[in-house]
């Protein structure tokens, strides 16, 4: 097992870390901006190091500073965390040729998997299902050939990055032009690779993922599923688990496909493998995380599990020793909100002084967080304050519980979308669980503008 962990990342998933790394034992190292030094995780580090000022791409992004400032207190491992260096597989490589354990799957695996256009291979060679797509595209020309060729609508997909950059719907000819000249620029801006891809579009599908964990001996685990479809320009909004759309045949069927696909492509580490879902519940792989995902308390809720400190541990070469189920038994459901500092009307980021800060508690409830009263969010980074996660036994108990926490929720002096996901719980599409990632747009379409 390792020494000493530095974790290269801030916030929530920063403290999410350090508590897996001290219940193992482990001394953490905490990496820091310098609008960063009152942060909260770096209060609860063992030591800390400063890499550079706010803008992320002077620290938080900075590879010599962070290998630095590993060599400096002698730590043996990082955690990427999500985010930031958590994909990059330049940083991956450059971790191990410096001694230091990256947690995370081998540079070759997350380029196998992290390249959108070769999962999509890999996907097929190993018969996960595909939506219609095309190759990398060579310009815009080549584009309106293959849009055609796969029939409109059609959406246009940066390569190398997700989260809603670098994406275009693309629904006749006249728009090829223009949106894949805007998706190449903005794949290059977010991600370093221009390179774009076409994929059928499918208008109300659901956004379903599963979850994997694999160490280096050949274990190999499924753990079951998460509903995503609650989300806003591509961005996950609400998340749960199970899905109330899968049915105990489809989650063991698809649970053996990514198993094969993840054993024959040698991926250890935790990933995660994105779907859409049709109206006749047909699963189409979009693509895979090689990395800890933002909404994985849920799977951790329902399966009993702290998939963070199994993540240390097969990255220290440990043989994981838990039931191969196929799939995963579940305990209850349980529903996360991401708490964000927006304004719940404009979806405008809210940074500021937190002049209050209460989070609910009670039975089911957790809250993972990075924030505290007298801290002040800064305007450089992801505008996340907090995930509020309920578990319960039934579905219609944790909807129920989380409208009790959130109306426990207070964070006082700047804005959040607290209100925005009372609304959402109370849509008819949640309670009924019938939601699709076409469900926020709708509401917000017939609903009147949320108070400030």
């Amino acid at each position: 097992m390792f020494k000493k962990v530095l974790i290269a990342n801030r916030g929530e998933i920063a403290l999410r870390v350090m508590r897996a790394c001290h219940e193992l034992g482990l001394k953490t190292v905490a990496v820091y901006s310098e609008v960063d030094a009152r942060a909260a995780h770096v209060r609860f580090a063992d030591q800390s190091v400063c890499i550079g000022p706010g803008l992320a791409s002077k620290s938080y992004l900075n590879i010599p500073a962070i290998i630095s400032a590993a060599e400096i207190t002698a730590a043996d491992a990082i955690h990427p965390g999500y985010g930031f260096l958590s994909e990059n597989s330049e940083f991956a490589r450059l971790c191990a040729k410096c001694g230091i354990k990256f947690i995370g799957p081998t540079p070759e695996a997350m380029l196998a998997w992290g390249d959108k256009v070769r999962a999509r291979k890999n996907a097929e060679r190993f018969g996960l299902p595909l939506l219609p797509g095309s190759t990398v595209l060579e310009d815009a020309k080549h584009a309106k050939s293959e849009a055609n060729r796969i029939g409109y609508p059609v959406i246009i997909k940066a390569s190398g990055g997700g989260g809603g950059r670098g994406m275009r719907i693309v629904r006749n000819d006249d728009e090829i032009e223009t949106a894949f000249s805007s998706a190449r620029s903005e794949a290059e801006s977010g991600f370093k690779n221009p390179d774009v891809y076409l994929e059928k579009f499918v208008e109300r599908p659901r956004h379903i993922e599963f979850q994997v964990l694999a160490d280096e001996h050949g274990g190999i685990w499924t753990l079951g599923e998460r509903e995503c479809s609650m989300q806003r320009r591509h961005q996950k909004v609400i998340e749960e688990s199970p899905s109330p759309a899968m049915t105990a045949e489809i989650r063991q069927d698809m649970g053996e496909r990514i198993r094969t696909a993840i054993r024959e492509t040698g991926y250890t580490s935790l990933g995660t493998l994105e779907f859409l879902m049709d109206e006749d519940k047909k699963l189409y792989f979009l693509e895979m995380n090689t990395r800890v995902q933002v909404e994985h308390p849920v799977t951790e809720m329902v399966t009993g599990l702290d998939l963070v400190s199994l993540q240390i541990r097969a990255a220290a070469g440990e043989k994981l020793e838990m039931p191969d189920t196929r799939p995963w038994s579940f305990r209850g459901h349980a529903i996360e909100c991401r708490i964000n500092a927006e304004d719940s009307r404009t979806f405008a980021p809210w940074p500021g002084l937190i002049t209050e800060y209460f989070v609910p508690g009670g039975t089911g409830v957790r809250v993972d967080s990075g924030v505290y009263g007298g801290w002040r969010v800064p305007s450089e980074y992801d505008s996340l304050l907090a995930k509020l996660i309920v578990h319960a036994p039934t579905r219609e108990l944790a909807l129920v519980r989380m409208r009790r926490a959130l109306r426990e929720f207070i964070v006082g002096g700047i804005r959040t979308n607290i209100e925005l996901h009372q609304m959402l719980l109370d849509d008819r599409e949640m309670i009924e669980g019938t939601m699709t990632t076409r469900t926020i747009e709708r509401m917000l379409a017939e609903s009147k503008p949320v108070k400030a």
